[in-house]
């Protein structure tokens, strides 16, 4: 049983102010295994001012400096990463290959700020005026539960490289995940104050921070619904935003595709995270005429996918992050019944012999039309829509036809093809023939309702820093 009390406050493991427990609970056996004491607004006022002093000096070091502080947090965060992969398969219940893979890709993202820098020009001319690209001063970072070393680091990473310091809230239900983190953190002895965790709920602790004078700019990921609600609270102090909000991402199958590899990735890219993922395909456009055939291919693909102990290193889906979020996805199931979509695979209830955690049975649909609740809302869970369309035209609205703009896929043999429907889908990013968002510095982020602002690369880096323009500098 952990007990997590404290927070990390100015190069500091500080006891909470707050005194509400929250408990931490395997995903796989429903057992609880760990207690986190939430932080209050105290806790996040004594973070942000702790940020704030450290922003006056940290904000002037310099680019080799900073470089060198995002090399000691990569190496930190690999020497523990083991246990940091250990504790995301307990805690949240992602499978090892997962739970693994997006370790280590936390800690590359500081390699990848690094690289970024090289590419970066924080000073400038135009004519005779010189631009200076300044940090923006104390970033708010709010991070979901789905992949919580990775959230915290893409938002630590970019804060560093630009000179701005970080107050970072993360999900209250992945605190043991946070608290090996932030020994990670401490180990990495950066200058103190530059990088603040508070365990809290968002209602509290991020509500602090999203209304606080002294931060100078909300980074969010997670829903819209919570996105719009900080969007409005953080207007009054004029606040920048970064918000990665939901998806209800296509994936459009041409019809000269090649569907021996074609649905096995279709059903990667719907059930990726089990589902919780924001970028997850989880409505399958596919031609009418091929319809049966896909059916059939995705019920086979389904049916040899594992799920089941996350421990074990085969296996590819896990349980859902809780009981509030297999709940949800019962829901959803329903719906989908209810409004006479047609169950191809999967359906209510856990999977035989998996009762004892949050288990739901990957499920896919057909016969699922744009107007039913399963095609428009984001379910976060294992639920795949088989959308079918005559032409590529259609598709092309079909997949349109959202509030959301995060991600699209794109499966043709022929390339140019592929390009052309690619170019008219409106989306932050667009994956051509493959599942793997496996470009680091391509920039990430949604149109419409999918969120404001870019994460990765030099686009990055761009949301943290302000141009100062000094006229008349040169004569």
């Amino acid at each position: 049983m952990r007990m997590i009390d404290h927070h990390y406050i100015n190069g500091q493991f500080v006891k909470s102010n707050g005194t509400e427990m929250q408990e931490l609970i395997n995903p796989a056996t429903k057992q609880i295994i760990g207690k986190v004491t939430l932080g209050n607004e105290k806790d996040a006022q004594m973070a942000i001012a702790a940020a704030k002093e450290a922003f006056i000096t940290f904000s002037k070091t310099t680019v080799k400096e900073r470089s060198e502080m995002l090399q000691r947090l990569h190496d930190s965060i690999m020497a523990k990463v083991d246990a940091l992969t250990q504790a995301a398969i307990e805690e949240y219940g992602s499978p090892f290959s997962g739970s693994h893979g997006r370790t280590v890709y936390a800690a590359k993202t500081c390699l990848y700020a690094q690289e970024s820098l090289k590419h970066f020009d924080f000073v400038s001319y135009v004519g005779k005026t010189k631009v200076i690209l300044e940090p923006l001063g104390v970033i708010g970072a709010i991070t979901p539960w789905n992949a919580n070393y990775t959230h915290i680091c893409n938002k630590i990473a970019p804060a560093i490289a630009t000179g701005c310091t970080i107050v970072v809230k993360p999900s209250e239900l992945s605190a043991i995940q946070t608290q090996l983190l932030m020994e990670c953190i401490a180990d990495a002895n950066l200058p103190v104050g530059v990088i603040n965790i508070i365990n809290g709920t968002g209602a509290v602790v991020g509500a602090e921070m999203t209304r606080h004078p002294d931060i100078a700019k909300i980074s969010f990921t997670g829903s819209t619904n919570v996105g719009k609600i900080i969007s409005k609270s953080a207007v009054d102090t004029l606040k920048r935003l970064a918000l990665e909000l939901g998806g209800k991402n296509p994936n459009i199958i041409l019809d000269d595709a090649d569907l021996s590899t074609a649905i096995p990735m279709a059903v990667v890219i719907g059930f990726s995270n089990t589902g919780q993922a924001c970028h997850a395909g989880s409505r399958l456009l596919v031609p009418e005429h091929q319809l049966d055939e896909v059916k059939k291919r995705i019920k086979e693909a389904v049916a040899s996918t594992k799920i089941g102990n996350p421990q074990e290193k085969d296996t590819v889906l896990g349980p859902l992050v809780s009981q509030r979020q297999f709940d949800t996805v019962q829901r959803y199931i329903q719906a989908g019944l209810d409004e006479g979509a047609e169950l191809v695979a999967g359906g209510l209830g856990h999977p035989d012999g998996l009762e004892k955690g949050f288990f739901a049975k990957p499920t896919v649909f057909a016969h699922v039309t744009s107007e039913m609740t399963i095609a428009r809302e984001e379910i976060f869970g294992p639920v795949l829509s088989i959308i079918s369309y005559k032409t590529d035209e259609e598709a092309i609205q079909i997949a349109n036809d959202t509030i959301y703009g995060l991600a699209a896929y794109v499966s043709s043999s022929n390339l140019e093809r592929a390009r052309n429907v690619a170019s008219k889908i409106i989306a932050g990013r667009v994956l051509i023939n493959k599942a793997a968002h496996d470009d680091p510095f391509a920039p990430f982020g949604g149109f419409k309702q999918s969120g404001l602002g870019r994460d990765s690369g030099v686009y990055g880096l761009e949301e943290h820093v302000e141009p100062k323009a000094i006229l008349g500098y040169e004569t």
